[in-house]
């Protein structure tokens, strides 16, 4: 009988000896964050509170049943997931560590192994999924102690699936270990939570990512300048593998020369900070005109906007706390030289401009995200720099005065010689628009949201809660839940398909049933009550006291 394994694997390895002959030449290239992926506790940088923990859990033989690993891509979680579950089933652990000689620690690493078992959530995320690991969890582990699983991205998973790992995960067999991966805590069922061990794995500081470049690169022998390693390590944002990944591509883009800090610029599509300087100095003397040469120039660069956008805010950033503070070398991250820039640019713009400059590049920066046309939005930002006339938030009135304040200053008012006239044309009186009725009954379902809202808001996660507290209530047709926002910049946030399905999950957590539901903002000038019916009111009013 034949082996169909053998035969496959002779046809393949014939196949590639004949294409060998014909010419063909196979790469065998594994990206730095595959190839230096640590494999022991020692090699994972920045995430110390962790790796201290679950190796004095391995000493101690406390290993928990079910292990939460939370944080931003990039930090860690699946390897030290891992490195973990080799520890576990090591034949001779060295303090807590795998000693990555013996045959488990081998069978681990190369993916070998049985008694681990990597399950990607976003792919098998079905009832039938879980279903299979409740089945092969009542077998013993062939080899080793323990059968580790891990599922990654496991915010994933459907309700359905939730539930049915519920019972597993709260009594499984003494040689069952569960380790959870997510980037998104906040959807994951309470349920689940309280019944795993939870560690927050923290964006890694660009200090540690430096030196971990660093050492990597005289590795590899390969020559990078140290700004490029330092900028590469703040482009990545806190994730090691980013990091990496962005090395590997600037590396390859200038193979076989030395790295530096201008390559790295160009291959990232960033900008140095001597440009930010030109723009801000063209900014402070509202030079419209040469504010848009800049990017003109910029966009023929082939410069990526949403990273410029970003640089520019982190750039003004720095300025705010040289000007706010005198000690701030550690944590401005500059060289000299362009710290003392910092200051001397500092001293030209006042605090209060610079937080408002900050502020509509903070808003720029969400907006850009989705835009289609972003060079669009960008210039419409820098001219609002330019002009805060265009603008009514305080901040900008602020600025306003000061701009009139220098002009009386400088002597640019004069006095006319002549009356002039000035015709204004009667304004459109707003007619009052007739007030909303209800047509028919509130369904069961709305008024259950109505009387439960409050509270589902207060489970919401960061700013949607921030921005569902201001929500008011009413009732659309084909009976259609109304989430109505005090302004545009709120709609538009809430009504994200990620925030809005989660508004609808926690909706459905609470009262049982899905509602359909529509974002809308009010009318500007406009009363939510000329618009809209207040539900909340009306539920409140058909709630009766009774006597006893």
């Amino acid at each position: 009988m034949i082996d169909k394994a053998a035969f496959v694997d002779g046809f393949i390895s014939a196949k590639r000896n004949l294409k060998r002959q014909r010419g063909y030449r196979y790469m065998s290239y594994t990206a730095l964050y595959r190839k230096f992926r640590p494999g022991e506790f020692d090699d994972v940088k920045g995430q110390d509170h962790i790796v201290t923990t679950l190796k004095n859990q391995i000493k101690a033989e406390r290993i928990g049943h079910a292990y939460l690993f939370c944080g931003t891509r990039g930090t860690g979680k699946t390897t030290v997931a891992k490195i973990f579950a080799k520890a576990v089933n090591c034949e001779n652990p060295i303090d807590g560590s795998p000693c990555g000689e013996c045959e488990m620690c081998k069978a681990i690493a190369s993916g070998a192994s049985m008694n681990v078992i990597e399950i990607d959530a976003a792919s098998n995320n079905g009832v039938d999924n879980i279903r299979e690991i409740r089945e092969e969890v009542a077998y013993r582990p062939t080899n080793g102690k323990y059968k580790v699983y891990i599922i990654d991205e496991v915010h994933m998973l459907s309700i359905g699936a939730f539930n049915a790992l519920l019972k597993t995960l709260e009594e499984p067999p003494e040689y069952v270990i569960f380790i959870l991966a997510t980037t998104e805590a906040h959807k994951i069922p309470i349920t689940i939570l309280s019944r795993c061990q939870r560690y927050d794995f923290k964006r890694i500081s660009i200090e540690t990512i430096s030196d971990r470049l660093k050492e990597l690169m005289e590795k590899e022998k390969v020559e990078v300048e140290e700004r490029a390693i330092r900028y590469v390590a703040k482009a990545a944002d806190g994730s090691m593998r980013d990091a990496l990944s962005l090395l590997d591509q600037c590396i390859a883009f200038y193979l076989g020369q030395r790295l530096t800090y201008d390559h790295v610029l160009e291959v990232l599509g960033a900008v140095d900070t001597d440009v930010f300087s030109r723009l801000l100095r063209q900014i402070l003397k509202r030079d419209v005109a040469n504010v848009l040469e800049i990017v003109e120039e910029l966009v023929m660069q082939g410069r990526e906007l949403t990273q410029l956008t970003n640089d520019f805010t982190w750039y003004l950033r720095n300025l705010l706390l040289a000007k706010t503070s005198d000690n701030m070398e550690e944590v401005l991250d500059v060289s000299a030289e362009n710290l003392q820039q910092l200051k001397e640019e500092a001293e030209m713009v006042e605090t209060g401009t610079l937080l408002r400059y900050i502020r509509i590049f903070s808003e720029l920066s969400n907006q850009m995200r989705y835009a289609v046309q972003k060079r669009i939005l960008l210039e419409v930002a820098l001219i609002k720099l330019c002009k805060p006339q265009m603008e009514t938030n305080t901040d900008s009135l602020l600025d306003r005065i000061r701009v009139l304040e220098e002009k009386l200053e400088s002597g640019e008012f004069a006095t006319p010689n002549s009356e002039s006239i000035v015709y204004v044309p009667e304004r459109e009186i707003l007619k009052p628009k007739e007030k909303p009725k209800l047509e028919k009954a509130i369904p069961e379902d709305i008024k259950e949201v109505v009387k439960n809202f409050r509270a589902i808001v207060n489970e919401a996660s960061g700013l949607l809660k921030g921005y569902l507290k201001g929500a008011k209530l009413s009732l659309g047709g084909e009976d259609k839940l109304l989430v109505v926002l005090p302004d545009e910049l709120s709609a538009e946030f809430v009504s994200q398909e990620p925030h809005k399905k989660e508004l609808i999950d926690l909706i459905e957590e609470r009262i049982g049933k899905t509602v359909t539901l529509e974002v809308r903002s009010m009318e500007e000038g406009r009363r939510f009550e000329e618009s809209f019916v207040d539900i909340e009111k009306v539920v409140r009013m058909e709630i009766t006291i009774e006597d006893d």
